[in-house]
């Protein structure tokens, strides 16, 4: 324990402020017992190599402190933690996971409390398929996503907290109450996750689709069900050594691809075209399109599975960082959705990028779970005219599920929907904090630019838990309307939000949706919760 406690000590030191640098890590914990005090930085991530998250059983702590940021843990972000049990004995016996967006607890069974703010401001967050014994606090979350949690109690709420197919929620009726609860996942299939036997032998798991709701954890049973899939069928990537190339040629072969941990300079896109193939990424791998195409392209075709990677965009403009079945197609993947989880992308922070659209969804029956969209409001090549980028999300498809989707900063509207049939739990969005004028965040006779934006049309829709906010610090500028739809009867908004954070005074948001909803310049909250059809 001293040896591998002296590891973890050290990895910390160099990544709990190192939030842009380039070092990329993965603890990796074979099914034991320890006693350790895992502290988890930027761009790491701790897994449990058990068929159960009690295979490996940490007695102690696997946390996300502030402590660098004094207790603020607002930019605590890409971390996470999967498969793994832990029994806090620090910090008053609770397990802190302070952290904003970026980050995931995924498997993962705590046994006592867990808080999930340090004792100064948090902004978001993603659990699923976990157990919280005992009680779990947000303290200062802003917003929150849960699904198919048990908790022994929840406590905590600010503005925007929603929990789907979570088996023993908050209760409280909303707005007075910020949760929304929705009782059950109507479909899912849980991220593939790494796992050894007893013989060495190491397999990736792939649970199994269910289409039927479900609430609580898949693994209740001590095992999922699922297909595990032999690491020989597996490309295993190193970025000191392999390129689009060697990636895609392997791809080309038949392997799925395990990306192990570090960034992946591209000159061409990753091309995902078998049916079914798993990519999966571990601690934080990071792809750049040095020539401006797309990171990572995906074939209109059946189960694709794609989970852990950051984009990000490089100083050539990408139309797309990753795009989701070509223009224009239109083939059905119902019995075998494409799933894609843990996906964050970023344009700017780290060095100048741009790009047009972050994340294109051209097919239809596409999942996401756990998406972070984000143009750098802060870091190296940021600005108005430096990290240009227009759109975080483009869904073209119909049928497409998004569970804790995140957009923030874009310069027009964050999230574009154009496919029918769409459907998001929880939406969290902040406008861009720098335009420089109302002149210059303007199209036509609208002032700004909804955040949610979804065509006029699109006849089927429905999203639950929307929250958007605003900071205007350049220019005292206003936008029409944090939330645009249609007013077609097959359109359902439930629990919407716009909240004022600050910025320059005259700065806001005339309306929470379609000109409806009070005005949050110079107040600081509005809600609405329109009826199907639209508001009347």
């Amino acid at each position: 324990m001293t040896n591998v406690q002296s590891q973890i000590d050290t990895v910390f030191s160099q990544q709990e402020r190192n939030q842009f640098g380039t070092n990329r890590y993965a603890f990796l914990f074979k099914p034991g017992k320890y006693a350790l005090d895992v502290q988890v930085g930027f761009y790491t991530q701790v897994i449990g190599l058990g068929k159960s998250p009690d295979d490996v059983a940490i007695t102690g702590a696997v946390r996300s402190k502030a402590r660098w940021m004094r207790g603020n843990a607002t930019c605590n972000f890409w971390r996470s933690a999967e498969n793994l049990s832990v029994t806090p004995t620090l910090d008053q016996h609770t397990n802190v996971w302070a952290v904003s967006q970026g980050t995931a607890l995924r498997r993962v069974h705590v046994r006592g409390d867990l808080n999930l703010w340090d004792g100064g401001w948090s902004s978001g967050g993603f659990i699923a398929d976990s157990r919280i014994d005992g009680q779990i606090n947000s303290g200062t979350q802003q917003q929150w996503f849960s699904r198919n949690t048990r908790f022994g109690r929840w406590t905590g709420g600010v503005w925007n907290m929603v929990f789907v197919g979570t088996i023993n929620p908050p209760t409280g009726t909303w707005p007075d109450s910020p949760y929304t609860v929705v009782d059950k996942t109507p479909l899912i299939r849980e991220k593939p996750y790494l796992f050894i036997e007893r013989g060495g032998h190491y397999f990736v798991m792939v649970p199994e689709l269910k289409t039927d709701g479900t609430q609580g954890v898949t693994w209740s049973g001590h095992t999922a069900p699922g297909t595990a899939l032999p690491l020989a069928r597996f490309y295993l990537a190193h970025p000191e050594t392999d390129n689009a190339v060697s990636i895609n040629a392997a791809l080309q072969s038949g392997k799925n691809l395990l990306l192990t941990p570090g960034i992946y300079h591209l000159t061409s896109s990753l091309h995902v075209s078998r049916p079914d193939t798993v990519v999966l990424g571990l601690g934080y791998p990071t792809l750049v399109p040095d020539d401006g195409t797309p990171a990572m392209e995906i074939s209109d075709v059946d189960g694709v599975k794609v989970g852990g990677i950051l984009f990000d965009a490089s100083a050539s403009n990408s139309a797309t960082l990753l795009q989701i079945g070509e223009p224009g197609c239109s083939a059905p993947h119902e019995s075998d959705p494409l799933f894609f989880y843990d996906i964050f992308c970023r344009v700017g922070g780290a060095s100048l990028g741009t790009a047009t659209c972050m994340v294109t969804v051209n097919s239809h029956d596409v999942v996401g779970d756990n998406f972070w969209l984000w143009r750098a409001d802060h870091g190296r090549g940021v600005g108005w005219n430096s990290n240009k980028n227009a759109t975080g999300l483009t869904v073209n498809g119909d049928n497409v599920t998004f569970y804790g989707l995140f957009v923030e900063h874009c310069q027009a509207y964050q999230t574009v929907w154009n496919g029918n049939g769409g459907r998001v739990y929880f939406y969290q969005s902040e406008m861009p904090y720098d335009p420089p004028s109302q002149d210059a965040w303007r199209h036509g006779d609208v002032n700004g630019y909804a955040s949610y934006k979804v065509a006029d049309t699109v006849t089927t829709h429905e999203a639950w838990g929307l929250g958007v906010y605003c900071v205007f610090h350049s220019a005292p500028v206003i936008a029409d309307n944090a939330i645009e739809t249609p007013t077609a009867l097959g359109i359902r908004m439930h629990h919407l939000v716009a909240v004022r954070l600050g910025g320059r005074r005259g700065g806001g948001i005339s309306h929470v949706i379609n000109g409806t909803g009070s005005p949050i310049s110079p107040t600081r909250r509005a809600t609405a919760d329109p009826p199907a059809g639209g508001l009347k």
